[in-house]
């Protein structure tokens, strides 16, 4: 269906409680409107389900009509995935309900939750689920496609400790992971290929309220003395530290100094989650590199500090990024990173290096679709800035960087960090096996490939 045309949706409006909007409608072009400002895209209509009922009116009606299915959590898809052209997007923004068990140490949460809602609710009772590394990212979309953030190496990945999901079929059928457990092992990084979830019931793990979590930031020119000690040190760091290297210019934070802004710089960002002497411990060698421009490491709660790095990662900018699991950083790799320091394209870019091993190692590569247990590292190349007339030469950047680290690859990507150029890599991303997997689940649960935009497994694919 052409973007331009309209549908009529009468026959949904029998069945759905919550909100439609169509194009026309006052609150249309806000609501069409996504995290990405590179996507830029028109759905015939945009649903705001209420609960389970209303997601499947709404898969039924899309499927009657043979209308793209977007499914939005917190709207963060850089590959664009939230929203489509011509068909439908169903909005999980009304759905944002947050229960925990303390007792159980489990949490219920809906797909329109973003993770600032989980760590307000868990950290009332002292307990943490590992999120991402923006509080506004969506819970969704992370859990199904893995889960890296700053509490990886403790308490493993988000989709490890997914314990089970309710979610929608293609068929518009409501089916429970308890009743399939290889269903469960492909929601634990897979993506969202089987069905719309409409509730992640997830393990949680006591945790503050403080930890020692921050950032110290060192000139540029100290990069790769700073880079070389990252990889050494953490072979002996306790795993409660999760940390990030992250290369970028100085942004004009009211914690740096006005001189340092828009020069190269390189960070160590992230938090410990243990107690707070801990932290202190861990923190101490990383702070004794040099003459730092900034150090903004201290004792603060773990919603504070799940929430630092979200004045960089607002909505409304382009962005374009890539993602490489790597198996190591030598010092060839480490002159790739200082030299493509030397010319970022823009202030608002970074590229960083999140630290894996620990927990996520602890678990055996078969227990869940996400694949590269194995990697240490992950690369995320993140290209952002605000012209779209200026996109080429930003996206030429991010591709050269990721051009350049490919002879130090672990053989694939994460898929949350995946943008919408790379669907021919999703296989490497699980390795063949699990693709294998993947596809044979696809099959049984969506045939027609319904719900497609995703990071997709094909049910008509073999290994690619």
């Amino acid at each position: 269906m052409s973007a331009q045309q309209s549908i009529d949706v009468s026959a949904l409006e029998g069945t759905f409680e919550g909100q439609i909007i169509r194009p026309g409608d006052g609150e249309y072009e806000e609501a069409r409107h996504i995290w990405n400002a590179s996507i830029d895209k028109r759905p015939a209509v945009i649903v705001r389900p209420t609960g389970a009922p209303d997601v499947q009116a709404a898969v039924r009606f899309a499927r009657e009509r043979d209308l793209p299915i977007a499914l939005r959590g917190g709207s963060h898809s850089v590959a664009g995935h939230s929203t489509c052209d011509g068909g439908i997007v169903i909005d999980f923004a009304a759905m944002k309900g947050v229960e925990v068990d303390p007792e159980a140490r489990r949490a219920r949460v809906q797909p329109g939750a973003v993770w600032g809602d989980v760590d307000r609710a868990t950290q009332e009772h002292a307990l943490a689920v590992p999120g991402g590394l923006i509080s506004s990212t969506g819970v969704a979309g992370l859990t199904l496609g893995g889960g890296i953030g700053w509490l990886q190496r403790l308490h493993g990945l988000t989709c490890d400790n997914l314990v089970s999901a309710e979610l929608v079929t293609a068929d518009g059928e409501v089916v429970s992971s308890d009743d399939d457990p290889e269903l469960l092992w492909g929601l634990r990084g897979g993506g969202g290929n089987f069905g719309a979830v409409t509730s992640f019931e997830l393990a949680l793990h006591p945790l503050g309220p403080d930890v020692v979590g921050g950032m110290v930031m060192y000139p540029g020119d100290l990069a790769p003395d700073v880079l070389a000690f990252f990889r050494d040190y953490l072979e002996e760091a306790p795993r409660e530290l999760g940390i990030a290297v992250v290369l970028r210019l100085a942004p004009p934070a009211p914690f740096l100094p006005e001189e340092v802004h828009g020069t190269p710089v390189v960070a160590i960002a992230g938090l410990c989650g243990g107690p707070v002497e801990l932290g202190e411990r861990a923190w101490e060698p990383l702070r004794k590199l040099g003459t730092p421009v900034a150090d903004i490491v201290a004792p603060r709660t773990y919603v504070e500090a799940q929430s630092m790095l979200d004045g960089s990662w607002g909505p409304g900018a382009q962005n374009y990024w890539k993602a490489e699991y790597l198996t190591g950083m030598p010092t060839p790799a480490i002159d790739v990173l200082v030299d493509h320091l030397a010319t970022i394209t823009s202030p608002m870019s970074d590229f960083k290096t999140p630290y894996l091993r620990g927990a996520i190692a602890d678990v055996g590569e078969d227990e869940t679709a996400y694949g590269h247990r194995d990697a240490p590292f992950v690369m995320n190349i993140n290209a952002r800035w605000m012209d779209p007339d200026d996109s080429e030469r930003h996206v030429a950047w991010t591709r050269g960087l990721w051009d350049e680290l490919q002879p130090f690859s672990a053989g694939g990507g994460y898929t949350n960090f995946m943008s919408e150029d790379d669907a021919h890599r999703v296989g490497d991303a699980f390795g063949a096996a699990k693709y294998a997997r993947l596809v044979e689940l696809k099959r049984r649960y969506d045939p027609e490939n319904a719900f497609r935009l995703n990071q997709n497994i094909r049910p008509e694919a073999g290994v690619s």
